[in-house]
């Protein structure tokens, strides 16, 4: 299957990176240290592998989450928590290092932008049960929030790139403040010991006197709410400005109504509401199958903004359709059916009771697994058949005198 037709190839050549970084920490913090760090790396190593190195501290994260903590709401030995927030940071690290290592090496393109953002999408929701294991969320609708809020940020900044051809961070931003947060979290629960400590009201654990005007529903707050707060905020002011730099970019560009660029929200906001709307029907997946729902979650929201990147890098129509939404729509109607039949009167039985739906949920995840993967190994040859370059090696160095795309 191609997901790149023969006559969007010649618009990959036309390709320039635009990049906006309006964080301070960047400029006066991470990118100073970048500079050196970069001299770490051979310039014989592709940007590529340096970005799939970095992602496998993130795997290893993730497997010593499985055993220690699957269900989210068990403490961990400290060393794990520690070993989480060095992993990330050098995922930021490898992540933030490889634009640099390809322009050392004359390998930037389109194909280091997708390769990358391909990653970042998948580090999103890995990063949402790592978080959740640290807090002990458990399973549940905590969790599933920090998941909205994740994808959602993710899904916004890379709809604002298709729409204005340049990927603007904000003054705070996911990939710079939010990643440097998690590390400080996963660090202090390492110091602290255990990540039941976040359950704890935090005006309790401060010995702050609950004085008059505080109501007892913010009293007693826990910490890990309290992060949920400002993890809300920060959604709700970046979401904001990125909808209205597109709007604001295409009023200036003269491109129609700009409130129609808004439409391409709607795919995203369908599948969490879908999302939503399933764990409600089936209270059995939201508290003891939600990690790996979180797969194919995870794996339908990477597969939509991978659209998109690809329709950017392809200058193409803006990509609404999703086909990992059809499964979770036949989960919503089968588990609908029954609750319409007892309150409403009119339904239909359900073609997957008696505990089917977990097998769904599997199937989902393996479905999304396949769809996913066959995009990027078809997307990747793609561009690299057509460009004349390898995904994890050089194939042209930059001493042959050539500056082919990366």
């Amino acid at each position: 299957m191609g997901y790149i037709k023969h006559s969007q190839l010649p618009k990959l050549k036309e390709y320039k990176y635009s990049g906006v970084d309006h964080s301070l920490t960047s400029k006066y913090v991470l990118k100073p240290f970048y500079t050196q760090f970069i001299k770490l790396f051979p310039m014989s190593m592709a940007p590529n592998l340096i970005t799939l190195s970095g992602f496998g501290f993130v795997i290893l994260n993730f497997l010593t989450l499985l055993w220690y903590n699957p269900t989210l709401d068990q403490d961990c030995p400290p060393w794990v928590y520690a070993s989480w927030s060095i992993g990330l940071f050098l995922y930021q690290t490898f992540d933030a290092v490889d634009g640099s290592q390809a322009r050392r090496t004359k390998q930037s393109g389109p194909l280091g932008e997708l390769f990358d953002h391909s990653v970042d999408a998948l580090n999103t929701w890995l990063e949402v049960l790592l978080f959740a294991g640290a807090m002990t969320l458990g399973q549940g609708w905590k969790t599933v929030a920090v998941l909205f809020a994740s994808l959602l940020t993710f899904y916004v900044q890379t709809w604002d790139e298709y729409h204005t051809k340049t990927l603007t961070l904000g003054i705070i931003s996911g990939p710079v403040e939010g990643v440097l947060t998690l590390c400080i979290v996963y660090g202090v629960t390492a110091w602290i010991g255990h990540g039941s400590f976040w359950a704890q009201p935090m005006f309790k654990t401060l010995d702050v006197p609950h004085y008059a005007f505080i109501p007892d529903a913010v009293y007693n707050l826990a910490w890990n709410e309290w992060y949920m707060v400002y993890g809300g905020i920060v959604l709700v002011l970046n979401t904001y400005w990125s909808a209205a730099n597109v709007v604001q970019h295409r009023r200036e560009q003269g491109k129609g109504n700009p409130a129609g660029a808004l439409l391409g929200l709607l795919p995203f906001l369908t599948g969490a509401g879908l999302i939503g709307l399933y764990l409600h029907l089936q209270p059995t997946i939201l508290h003891q199958h939600l990690v790996p729902f979180v797969f194919y979650a995870g794996l339908t929201n990477a597969y939509s903004v991978g659209q998109m990147i690809t329709a950017h890098l392809t200058k193409s129509s803006f990509p609404y359709q999703n086909v990992l939404f059809i499964p979770l729509i036949f989960g919503v109607l089968d588990s609908a059916g029954p609750v319409l039949e007892e309150h409403v009167g009119v339904g239909w039985p359900s073609a997957l009771a008696g505990g089917y739906h977990v097998g769904l949920v599997f199937m989902m995840v393996g479905l999304a697994i396949g769809v996913y993967g066959s995009f990027v190994v078809d997307i990747i040859g793609t561009i690299c058949d057509y460009l004349d370059i390898w995904c994890l090696t050089i194939k042209h160095p930059a001493s042959e005198g050539k500056e082919k795309s990366r």
